[in-house]
């Protein structure tokens, strides 16, 4: 198992097909990358980081996200979205996240997780479940 370094970044990348795109996804009308789908990436970026740093049968989850969507990515580019961890306090993880097409910048902000215990998190999930 890792030790958390502040600074300690990760990578997630995908290229925008239909499915990525802001018309197929219901966040808008037209053919471009998602917004929902950029947060998406910036999330597995952040997962990435910080995984070989957790226990066997430990995940993290997202509990916030303050981005910005600054441009738009036509179907066929290739986007990544970077995680860089900025504090860890415990089962906390700060990271400042960017994604990226090829022309440049295309979103920013940051993005909060917590540690959980899979088993745990699944059992509180299901008792979340009611029969209706």
């Amino acid at each position: 198992m890792q030790q958390p370094v502040i600074g300690m970044k990760a990578r997630y990348e995908l290229v925008v097909t239909e499915e990525f795109t802001a018309a197929s996804m219901g966040s808008g009308l037209l053919p471009v990358f998602a917004t929902p789908c950029m947060i998406a990436i910036m999330e597995g970026a952040a997962t990435k980081c910080v995984q070989p740093c957790l226990e066997e049968g430990w995940s993290t989850v997202g509990s916030m996200i303050n981005i910005k969507h600054m441009a738009p990515t036509p179907i066929g580019s290739n986007v990544y979205a970077e995680a860089e961890l900025i504090e860890n306090d415990g089962r906390r993880w700060l990271f400042s996240v960017r994604a990226y097409d090829e022309a440049g910048l295309i979103g920013d902000g940051v993005h909060e997780r917590y540690s959980i215990e899979n088993k745990r998190f699944l059992e509180k999930s299901a008792g979340r479940k009611t029969n209706v």
